[in-house]
């Protein structure tokens, strides 16, 4: 039997706006892949000194990135993907005995109203989609003939 919807709502209304401040132990991280059931690997935006000093193994994950657990209000509720904004809380991973890092305690859904408060991190400004206004110095062979070999003998 599925999950009633008002939790479903209440979940959503939860994640849409952001908390005034974020504790020392809050990072805002960048998802980039999934590992495994409710596991994430999850970018910081610059490398954290009391973060990156952790074990390093051969099976560990690189600095400046963490391995985070979802928390299991947002499992089977709120789908993620590569790119998606969460906030980690890291408190609780010196008390750990296994590889996780840390939880994710929110999921960034309006993007637009999380980036106007101030512990947004400038590393994840909104990058613009658009080519590169100097490419259009070149003349683009696109669409044309070669050259006859009349052209080429001047």
């Amino acid at each position: 039997m599925p999950r009633p919807k008002r939790l479903l709502h209440a979940t959503e209304l939860a994640t849409i706006s952001p908390p005034g401040t974020l504790l020392e132990t809050e990072h805002i991280a960048k998802v980039l892949t999934a590992r495994g059931k409710n596991l994430y690997l999850v970018a910081l935006p610059t490398a954290s000194p009391e973060l990156d000093v952790k074990k390093q193994g051969p099976t560990e994950t690189a600095p400046g990135t963490l391995l985070v657990e979802l928390q299991p209000q947002f499992r089977s509720t709120i789908w993620m993907k590569r790119g998606t904004f969460v906030v980690v809380n890291t408190a609780a991973s010196d008390a750990r005995d296994n590889k996780l890092d840390g939880d994710i305690i929110n999921i960034v859904r309006d993007e637009k109203a999380w980036r106007k408060m101030v512990y947004w991190p400038p590393e994840f400004a909104k990058v613009e989609k658009s080519w590169d206004q100097n490419s259009d110095e070149e003349e683009s062979n696109v669409g044309k003939l070669p050259p006859s070999d009349s052209e080429e003998d001047n």
